[in-house]
């Protein structure tokens, strides 16, 4: 096979997922709808004063961003490997850490692309300084890509297993830490005037090491899984 011919399944592989993942009942309406609500009921269970809110609000976004994450990661590999379409895959011309690849790109611009653009209104609901909007995009944009990725891990390791989004969430949410920590981090620092080039830096250096290790683990899982 040629590369032009990889590089066209690569991208088929990304459209196709990103379409299923809009369709009826899939998981980015889901995550996005999830989203929206936990964020509007944070004001209503805390209560409506600003400083409070204000206080709260990078770490508010940030952690419902990552289970809104969670909530969509156990279909990741599962609806393919039901329906024999991960079998079909393994066959293709595309190696398996390239499969993984693709489909974590396609879950990342399906189901956590739309949540950081919405962010700043929901940021503005939680009454956050207009210092942070911009490092709060940013911050998202360079750090929720490890999301996607260390997710596919769990989502591999888990893949044959009915029900195992508990599973899942247990292997998962501890490597999602790190990324947490940087991003709320670098809003933080933004809203109250210091350097936030470190917890940047920090956070895009987690994403590019999720990006290198996450395919080669997760396609190794698969290996197992379609063993």
């Amino acid at each position: 096979m040629t590369n032009i011919s990889v590089s066209s399944v690569f991208w088929s592989l990304i459209k196709r997922d990103i379409k299923l993942a809009w369709s009826q009942g899939g998981a980015a309406g889901m995550t996005l709808g999830f989203f929206l609500i936990a964020v509007t009921l944070f004001p209503l269970g805390i209560g409506p004063e600003a400083s409070t809110l204000a206080r709260i609000g990078p770490g508010t976004i940030w952690v419902i961003s990552l289970l809104a994450c969670l909530l969509s990661l156990d279909r990741l590999f599962q609806a393919d490997f039901e329906d024999g379409s991960l079998d079909d895959l393994a066959f293709s011309p595309l190696s398996l850490e390239l499969i993984v690849t693709a489909k974590a790109i396609a879950h990342w611009i399906a189901t956590i692309l739309p949540v950081i653009l919405i962010s700043p209104l929901l940021a503005a609901l939680l009454n956050m300084p207009n210092l942070g909007y911009k490092m709060l995009i940013l911050s998202l944009l360079i750090g929720t890509p490890a999301l996607s990725f260390v997710g596919s891990i769990g989502a591999a390791l888990t893949v044959a297993l009915r029900r195992g989004g508990v599973l899942l969430t247990l292997l998962v949410l501890p490597l999602y830490i790190p990324t947490l920590i940087f991003g709320v981090g670098a809003v933080e620092a933004a809203i109250s005037l210091t350097d936030p080039f470190p917890h940047l830096a920090l956070t895009g250096a987690v994403s590019m090491i999720s990006l290198i290790i996450s395919p080669l683990a997760s396609a190794a899982a698969i290996r197992l899984a379609l063993e």
